[in-house]
């Protein structure tokens, strides 16, 4: 068995593996009871639930409700309804409500967490940890460390962009909270010593704390849920519960970076005015080229704020840092470098504009004393229902009908290849889609069975491209064996190009649109990438030991490879031998010069006589002229 040979098989059992690894995990999952053979279907194909909720303020409040503030709690609902695992929900305004239509039966979890408010609350940072699980908590007795903590420092500095890079970029300690109309004082300078800690062990319930920052709020209970609390799991990244506003609590950094303990609330979202955002200026007016985010406290905050700030400025890391709490995720925890009393605060650091107008977005969605009314909670059908889905069934089968009669007509028996792989992306396709159903929520809309259909003229222009090639070095000259080898090094650079492009037409889809359009570009995307394995893993082998076997190497009539239908008149077999066709009565119709030139010359040499006979029986079809090996 030849090196080629092997391969190829490798290939094939690497493949077979595959599928089987795919299937496998789908038939655990279907016989555990938490998955099933068919993929979820989405709103517009299988119904689900449509909640319509209205903002209300509480009553007597002057505020009043903007876009922007509808805007943020439709991002507030989805990054709920996203943490829950369900996809292909669709959350949009309409006028002053807020319709979710989340697919399927959801929970009544999942419906409650969609109609609770969002809360914004002010909290003292006692540690902050990794993001994983079993995050030992620091001996509060021992020393601070030196190095920063990291996350926002802010006027603290901010809770910086959802990058690590970011993040370990920032300087903590040199930013500043600044008093609108305060002189320009340098910021006071830390104490040498840092505040003592309690002796207490963390988690002592006999000690009583002293002030909200104080490590005695890190009880047992406390120090439980931080350690288990697992900020890589997207569940806890929005939608969880505030907490007991009067004991410590833990939460995750927002994009899960950090995760933090946390002392009893001590200002809350009423007790904020308002946020903006703006290029940042300096104590002489000049503009910086940053952005900040700035504060605007009621006169009861601005009271308690500048208790807060007057209490952490002294403290050590992480202890001089708040944390800004909403809908149970930490938006930033800047330093504290100043004391501030007059309600007005600023928040610098490296923010883009993008980023800085979030934050106030978040602060100012945050305050609003507002909560969700449910006005309807009802069962909807399905936008476009069963019968959408089976005519769009129908037309992918059409079209797969379609292919394989064109692959019989042009290949012949080449065209069973074409088939076969088309079945096994096909059924790969399906076993992807429906994992994907169970462990991520996916759900398959029409959009995506518009894009499985587009994959079908995808994936058979894949192997249309490699067949051709083989045919034209067949008429070039080449044994099958040497041809598929010659195609194979310069199709798949074509498969390749032409596959990426469609690959990176899927990813901009996904990345720019919205709704229905993200599912066409998933399911184009999956369908590309596995038409990319297939290729390498099956139709490529496949050819190879095709290759090998006399129905194909010797160019039967019904193998596609017929060097009459390739208008060759011979087809070399190896060891100087040839296989002829009708040599000298064939017609020159479609044939190239240096080919009828060829034709040419056998026509004079050949005569009637035995000598000729002979000849036309030589390894070349005419009189032989030397040596023939």
């Amino acid at each position: 068995m030849s090196k080629v040979t092997k391969s190829a098989r490798k290939s094939l059992i690497w493949l077979g593996a595959i599928v089987v690894a795919i299937f496998g995990l789908l038939s655990a999952g279907v016989l555990s009871g938490n998955a099933s053979w068919t993929p979820g279907l989405a709103l517009d194909l299988a119904g689900g639930r449509q909640i319509i909720l209205t903002p209300v303020l509480t009553e007597g409040s002057d505020q009043q409700i903007e876009q922007t503030d509808l805007e943020q709690a439709v991002e507030v609902i989805r990054n709920r309804v996203d943490a829950s695992g369900v996809a292909e929900a669709e959350i949009t305004t309409q006028g002053s409500n807020i319709v979710v239509a989340l697919p399927g039966n959801p929970p009544q979890s999942t419906i409650d967490l969609v109609s609770q408010a969002a809360q914004l609350q002010f909290r003292p940072v006692l540690v902050v940890g990794d993001p994983g699980v079993s995050t030992p908590i620091p001996d509060p007795s021992a020393s601070p460390s030196d190095e920063p903590t990291p996350g926002a420092s802010a006027g603290a500095t901010p809770e910086p962009s959802p990058s690590a890079s970011e993040v370990a970029n920032l300087v903590t300690g040199t930013e500043t909270v600044t008093e609108t109309g305060a002189s320009a004082t340098p910021a006071p300078e830390a104490t040498a010593e840092p505040t003592a800690a309690p002796t207490a062990a963390p988690g002592d319930e006999t000690v009583e704390p002293e002030d909200p920052s104080s490590f005695a709020w890190l009880d047992e209970t406390l120090l439980e849920e931080f350690e288990s609390l697992n900020c890589l799991d997207p569940e806890n990244l929005g939608g969880r519960s505030m907490g007991d506003p009067d004991v410590g609590y833990a939460a995750c950094a927002e994009f899960g970076l950090a995760k933090l303990a946390m002392g009893p609330v001590e200002i809350e979202g009423d007790d904020l005015d308002t946020a903006t955002s703006g290029p940042e200026t300096s104590q002489t007016g000049t503009l910086t080229g940053r952005y900040e985010v700035r504060l605007q406290f009621n006169n009861e905050g601005a009271s308690k704020f500048g208790d807060v700030t007057t209490r952490l400025l002294n403290l050590e890391q992480p202890r001089n840092q708040f944390a800004i709490v909403l809908d149970g995720v930490v938006i930033s925890y800047p330093v504290v470098n100043n004391r501030i009393t007059n309600g007005e605060a600023s928040i610098t650091g490296d923010f883009t504009q993008e980023q800085a107008e979030q934050l106030a977005n978040q602060l100012r969605f945050g305050a609003l004393p507002l909560s969700l009314e449910v006005q309807s909670n009802q069962q909807i059908s399905a936008t476009l229902g069963a019968d959408q889905l089976e005519k769009g069934l129908i037309a992918g089968m059409i079209g797969l009908f379609l292919v394989f009669l064109y692959s019989l007509f042009q290949y012949r028996a080449l065209g069973l290849v074409t088939i076969a792989s088309l079945i096994i992306v096909g059924a790969t396709t399906f076993g992807v889609i429906s994992l994907l159903s169970w462990g991520l929520g996916y759900r398959l809309s029409l959009a995506g069975v518009a894009g499985l259909i587009i994959a079908i003229g995808v994936t058979a222009d894949s192997f249309i491209v490699y067949f051709e090639r083989i045919r034209d070095e067949l008429r070039e000259g080449r044994s099958l064996q040497s041809a598929v080898d010659h195609a194979w090094r310069r199709a798949r650079r074509t498969i390749l190009a032409s596959d990426a492009v469609s690959l990176l037409a899927a990813l901009t889809l996904y990345a720019l649109a919205v709704g229905g359009v993200r599912g066409f570009a998933f399911t184009l995307g999956l369908t590309t990438l596995l038409d990319v394995l297939v290729v390498f893993l099956f139709t490529h082998p496949l050819m190879v030991l095709l290759a090998r076997t006399s129905f194909f190497s010797e160019g039967h009539r019904w193998s596609g490879l017929d060097p009459r239908q390739l208008g060759r008149e011979a087809l070399y077999k190896g060891r100087g031998r040839v296989r002829t066709g009708t040599a000298a009565t064939a017609s020159t119709d479609g044939l190239t010069l240096a080919e009828r030139k060829a034709a040419a010359r056998r026509a004079k040499v050949t005569t009637p006589d035995a000598s000729a006979t002979d000849a036309s029986q030589s390894p070349l079809g005419t009189e032989p002229k030397g040596d023939s090996r």
